[in-house]
Order: C-alpha cells, then structure tokens, then sequence
C-alpha cells in the first residue's frame, strides 16, 4: 500500500495573495512554502508593510487574490475602520492609511483596567515604540458616534473563575517579582491541553452540530493564541526567552511549546479581541458560552495543568540579557 502523499498547496512561491492578519485582510505576496506532518505553512510578506511583520501562517489565512475576496477585504475594512486605531508598522509605504493590525495593542476596553495581574502588563513589544503623528483637534460631530462609545455599545467580557484568579497572580509574582521562567517546551503543551478538552467533550456524547462546533471554537482559540502570544501575552522579562524559542524553534507552532499559564492569560484579553469580529449577537453569546465551558474545564482540571514547580529560576546571564 502506497504512503499517503503530502498534500498539494494551494498557493505557489511569489504568487500575490490577501492574508489575514487579525480580522482585516491584508495584500501579500507568498514568499515561502513548508510542508511538513502533512501542513502547509506559507512564509508571508505584507506588501507596503516592513519586513518585521513578516510570517509564517497556516494556509486557511491564505486567500486567492480575486474579486471577490478583494470585495470581502473592502467590507472587512469598512467593518473595522471605526474601531481601529489607524497606524503604521515601521518602514511602512509612505501616505498608506490601513488600519494597523490589532497585535499592536490598539485593541483596549475599560474593561482591561483590571485590578488582577494579567498577560500583557509589564509587556514589550520587541521594537520601538510607534509614536502617531499629532493631529490637530478636530470639530465633534454630533452625528459621529465616539469611539468611547463605540467600544462600550460592543465590549464583550470573558469572566475569569473565581478559581484561576489566584493563579493569574501567582504565575504574575513568579515572572515579574521572583523573576522565574516558565520550563519550555511545556509538559503539557497548549495543543495537548485544547485537544482533551474536544477528546472530553466528544465522551459525553455530543451532537454532530455540537461536536463540529467544539472542533472550531479549539481551532479559534489555537489561532487566537498564535496570533497575540508574542505581542500580547508575554512579560517583558519572558521576551529574552520567547527570542531563543523562535530561533531554535522557526518552523514549530507555539502551541507545541507553552502551556497553560500562558494560554490562561490569553482569556484576559481575547474579549477585547472579540469586541471587533464581525459576530451577530447571538453568534457571539454562543461563542463566549464555549469559552467559558473551556474554562470551566481548566477549572476542573487545574492540578495537572498550573504548578509552580513548571518554573525554574532564571540564570544571570539570562537577567543580563533581560534588561
């Protein structure tokens, strides 16, 4: 019997593409192809957009550079243009006005102003600082709703248990007082830990609906995990050591390194992320309702997954390059 073959891209090196990069869709160009363990990841460059924004992504962020994909970028660009922060990535072509991707932090809700440590406080994002050019104070249109009041009409909020709260602060003190690192790669990875969670909820003897709909929300929250870790759900002090992983690591997910600690912290800012999908209400009541069944089974399963003994303090010369 034959071996199964590895599966044909879809796309080919220097073919002009959109790629999703958050909720927006973006032009690119299809620099590089891997496949491996039968996936395909594609290298990407953002045109117009500095080469540090470049990246590997899973083929379905890739899409063909047609007419109606293009016309779905426009309605995806109108979707989102009044509740982002228009920006630049450095090195950026000149007089270019898109909509900054969302890893950048200018993403923020009230909401985020809470009292209970979470990912992304103390936080760097590896660069320069981006400083928008001051504008001068414009007229108030009374017609034009505020971005305030914008964000607070559609804040969507993910409740923490009761249960994890303490952990948030611990694996906080760990980090950023007792200056520890989390062990990588992790006993128990976040692809292990999303993968018996749909093993868990398949046992119970789900509905085909339900279970498709499980296998999606563990995908979308892999993805979202993916796409904020490194800009989002780091501590400063983590970011020497999330480097070294890049650079040893180039073509593994890090949801095949980290573990639980940090997909935690990702549910103390996905709501702000959600605020700006394109969901109907009732999609996204039942979305934030999986979410907290996901959470709930961390709750349940919390003995395994968060231990301080899955941190070890870091070397000096690791403080050195830390500073």
């Amino acid at each position: 019997m034959a071996p199964k073959q590895d599966p044909k891209p879809k796309f080919q090196e220097g073919e002009r593409v959109l790629c999703f990069h958050g909720p927006l869709l973006y032009e690119a160009k299809c620099v590089k192809i891997n496949v491996k363990d039968k996936h395909i990841k594609y290298f990407i460059h953002y045109s117009g957009w500095n080469k540090n924004w470049d990246e590997w992504v899973p083929e379905s962020r890739v899409l063909k550079y047609v007419d109606s994909n293009l016309q779905k970028q426009k309605e995806l660009q109108r979707a989102n243009q009044d509740h982002y922060v228009e920006g630049r990535m450095r090195g950026a072509a000149p007089n270019k006005k898109i909509p900054a991707p969302p890893q950048k932090n200018d993403v923020k809700t009230k909401k985020n102003k809470q009292k209970t440590p979470g990912a992304g406080e103390g936080t760097s994002s590896g660069g320069e600082p981006i400083h928008p050019p001051r504008k001068k104070r414009a007229r108030v249109d009374p017609t034009v709703e505020s971005e305030e009041t914008f964000i607070n009409r559609v804040e969507v909020k993910v409740k923490i248990p009761e249960e994890l709260k303490p952990w948030l602060v611990d694996d906080w003190d760990l980090i950023t007082r007792q200056k520890q690192l989390f062990h990588l790669p992790a006993k128990k990875n976040v692809d292990a830990v999303l993968e018996d969670y749909a093993n868990y909820k398949k046992s119970r003897g789900n509905s085909d609906s339900k279970e498709f709909a499980v296998n999606e929300v563990v995908a979308g929250i892999r993805e979202y995990f993916s796409v904020m870790l490194g800009t989002q759900l780091l501590y400063k002090f983590e970011r020497p050591q999330y480097a070294d992983i890049l650079a040893n690591h180039p073509d593994t997910s890090m949801s095949q390194i980290y573990g639980a600690p940090h997909l935690l912290r990702l549910f103390v800012r996905i709501g702000a992320m959600l605020a700006y999908t394109p969901l109907d209400e009732k999609s996204l009541a039942l979305l934030l309702s999986y979410l907290q069944d996901f959470l709930k089974y961390l709750v349940k399963n919390s003995a395994s997954l968060f231990n301080t003994s899955d941190y070890e303090v870091a070397p000096p010369e690791y403080h050195r390059k830390a500073v």
